[in-house]
């Protein structure tokens, strides 16, 4: 990146910074922000769209399993564990599952033909590795059966005001992701940014190609909030996906999350939040991990 560009770059981050300064407006539609409505997002969401719009009507979601990456990231998570998230994936029809790279292999065999797919972490909980690494941990994810790519960013790097280090660590996943035709998602662990730093992230992620930005890791020092998918949305528009993740464990955390306009929730609850959206008692769930 020259001089230029990184001029450019920073024009673009200081107009988003400002733009989202705005106070949010909520649509007399569907009663969500304005820039998360889904009329207005038309077709530039994917198939979440039509969801966001059920979501922000106040009723039980009966596509709630579909917005769901079935999560399970303990460092202690045994064969067995990953076996019973895969199960229940397959029973719920969840999005995703999203595990640890070493059990990725084994869990896209268990769900294949199942139409659930297989998530994995990349620089994974700190984002505190190399570009390069995470290029490769990418690479080997998709060969094991991965096909979408939550990616942590070099935190450190972003509040130094490293921008062009931070652009070329996401852009490592991101590259990779598109030549393998992986969804990438970019962690921006927002507990630990300020509300400007928060901007430049998902500013960084969009000029990077990403899919998504994403919330949290779970790992960090506080998870998803409604205001933080607000703010995220703001910045990367209707063009990109949204993830909520770290403590969402009940339906009205998602529902929250949807209204302020994400598009995927992580989450070790997902069993108990699609029972709670159908009514039911909730029963035991994989062990928390997210």
């Amino acid at each position: 990146m020259n001089q230029d560009e990184l001029r450019h770059l920073i024009d673009i981050i200081v107009q988003e910074m400002m733009a989202a300064t705005r106070p949010g407006v909520r649509c007399q539609c569907h009663g969500v922000l304005d820039d998360c409505c889904p009329d207005r997002l038309g077709g530039g969401l994917d198939a979440g769209a039509t969801r966001v719009g059920v979501y922000a009507t106040g009723g039980a979601p009966t596509g709630v399993a579909a917005m769901i990456d079935h999560t399970l990231l303990k460092p202690d998570a045994t064969r067995h564990d990953i076996e019973q998230l895969c199960a229940e994936a397959a029973k719920f029809k969840f999005a995703t599952v999203c595990v640890n790279p070493t059990w990725v292999a084994m869990s896209a065999r268990l769900l294949a033909g199942s139409g659930v797919g297989v998530c994995s972490v990349v620089g994974f909980p700190l984002g505190a590795t190399t570009a390069d690494v995470k290029g490769y941990e990418t690479q080997r994810a998709i060969f094991d059966g991965a096909r979408e790519i939550d990616m942590v960013i070099n935190v450190g790097a972003l509040k130094s005001g490293d921008l062009v280090v931070v652009e070329r660590d996401i852009e490592a996943v991101t590259a990779r992701c598109r030549q393998c035709g992986a969804l990438s998602k970019v962690i921006i662990e927002a507990a630990l940014l300020t509300d400007d730093e928060k901007v430049t992230a998902c500013t960084l992620a969009k000029a990077a190609g990403a899919d998504y930005v994403k919330t949290s890791t779970g790992f960090g020092p506080g998870g998803a909030t409604a205001a933080d998918v607000a703010l995220m949305r703001r910045v990367v528009g209707a063009e990109m996906g949204v993830k909520a993740a770290g403590g969402v464990r009940d339906l009205e955390s998602v529902k929250a999350m949807i209204a302020a306009g994400a598009t995927r929730v992580g989450a070790s609850a997902g069993v108990k939040i699609v029972q709670q959206a159908r009514g039911e008692k909730p029963g035991a769930s994989t062990p928390s991990g997210y």
